[in-house]
C-alpha cells in the first residue's frame, strides 16, 4: 500500500474500468471511479470536481473510457482533463494524446502522414463523389467518424439496388463521409497491444457467423496469435505517433499484404485476457505506479 491517490476515469460498472480501478486499489488502498458526466470545472479557482474531489489534487488518472459512446462531446471531457495535467496529475494516457484517435479522421490521416499501409479510403462531403467512390472500390464500408465496434457502419456493393438512398441516408447522418474500400478479412482481424509503446501480445478476432466484420460486438471470439517480426515493427510504427500509455493496433492480413485499420485510444483489456491469456489491468497498474513514482 502507498499513499498515492489514482483516480480512474472510466464508465462505473462496466468491466474493463473496473478491472483497472481493481489494480490500482489493491496497489494504493485508494479507489476513486470516475464518470465525466458528473465532472465540473471551474476555470476561476482551477478546480476539476467529482462527488467532492478535486481531480487536481491526485497524483494520477488513468483514462480507460471517457464515454460509452465516441462523439464530438467526448473531445470536450479530454479538454477538461487538461486542467489537472497542467497542474501536474499525471495521465494514462495524455488528453492530447487520446483527443487525436476519437475522430477516426484524425487517426487516419496520422497514420498515412506516417506511411502506414492502410485499406484505399476517400473522405468527402459529395454524394457524387460517394457514388464515385463505391464505384471505384465496388465493395465500402461506410464508417462514421465517432464510432467504435463498427456501429454505425454500413457496408455497400456498387450492385446494391437502393445504394443511393443508403448514401443519402448515410450523408444526413454523417455530412462528412469516411469511405473505405472493403477487404477480404479472411474472417479474422488483429489486436496488437502496446504498453507504453514496448509490444505486449497479439489477439485475433474471429468471425462466428456471416457478418462482414469481426467485431465481438458482431459476435465475434478471441483467440490467440503469433505475429512474426515484421509485422510487429508495422504495428509499432503506426501506435509510435500517438505516445499513449496503452493501445491496440487493429490490423488485417489482406492478400497484399497486411494492413492497418486503426489505433485504439483506450486499448481492450479484455481481448489481451482472453485472447493472450494477460492480465492487462495488472500491467496498466504497476506502469502508472512505476510512472508516478520516477
Amino acid at each position: 500500500m502507498t499513499d498515492l491517490k489514482i483516480g480512474v476515469v472510466g464508465i462505473p460498472g462496466k468491466w474493463s474500468t473496473e478491472a483497472i480501478a481493481d489494480a490500482l486499489e489493491a496497489r494504493t488502498g485508494f479507489r476513486l471511479v470516475i464518470d465525466m458526466a458528473r465532472v465540473t470545472l471551474d476555470l476561476a479557482s482551477g478546480a476539476l470536481m467529482f462527488d467532492g474531489t478535486d481531480l487536481c489534487t491526485l497524483d494520477g488518472l488513468a483514462i480507460k473510457k471517457i464515454s460509452e459512446i465516441y462523439s464530438p462531446d467526448a473531445l470536450d471531457r479530454l479538454e477538461m482533463l487538461r486542467v489537472p495535467e497542467a497542474r501536474g496529475v499525471r495521465m494514462f494516457s495524455r488528453p492530447e494524446a487520446i483527443l487525436r484517435l476519437m475522430d477516426r479522421l484524425a487517426c487516419t490521416v496520422t497514420l498515412a502522414n506516417a506511411q502506414i499501409p492502410m485499406p484505399p479510403t476517400i473522405i468527402t462531403e459529395d454524394t457524387d463523389a460517394a457514388h464515385r467512390a463505391l464505384a471505384q472500390y465496388g465493395a465500402a464500408v461506410f464508417k462514421p467518424l465517432f464510432s467504435t465496434k463498427a456501429r454505425g457502419m454500413i457496408l455497400l456493393d456498387r450492385d446494391t439496388p437502393d445504394a443511393a438512398r443508403q448514401i443519402a441516408a448515410f450523408h444526413a447522418e454523417n455530412p462528412v463521409m469516411y469511405i473505405q474500400q472493403k477487404q477480404d478479412l479472411s474472417g479474422q482481424d488483429l489486436g496488437m497491444v502496446f504498453l507504453n509503446g514496448d509490444y505486449l501480445c497479439t489477439y485475433s478476432r474471429v468471425s462466428q457467423s456471416d457478418s462482414w466484420n469481426t467485431t465481438i460486438h458482431s459476435g465475434g471470439k478471441y483467440e490467440p496469435f503469433e505475429p512474426d517480426a515484421a509485422l510487429i515493427e508495422l504495428g509499432r510504427r503506426a501506435q509510435a505517433p500517438f505516445g499513449l500509455s496503452f493501445t491496440t493496433v487493429d490490423i488485417a492480413l489482406t492478400p497484399t499484404g497486411p494492413i492497418v485499420f486503426e489505433v485504439s485510444a483506450f486499448g481492450g483489456y479484455r481481448g489481451v485476457l482472453e485472447g493472450c491469456g494477460i492480465d492487462a489491468a495488472a500491467r496498466v497498474a504497476d506502469h502508472v505506479m512505476q510512472e508516478v513514482r520516477a
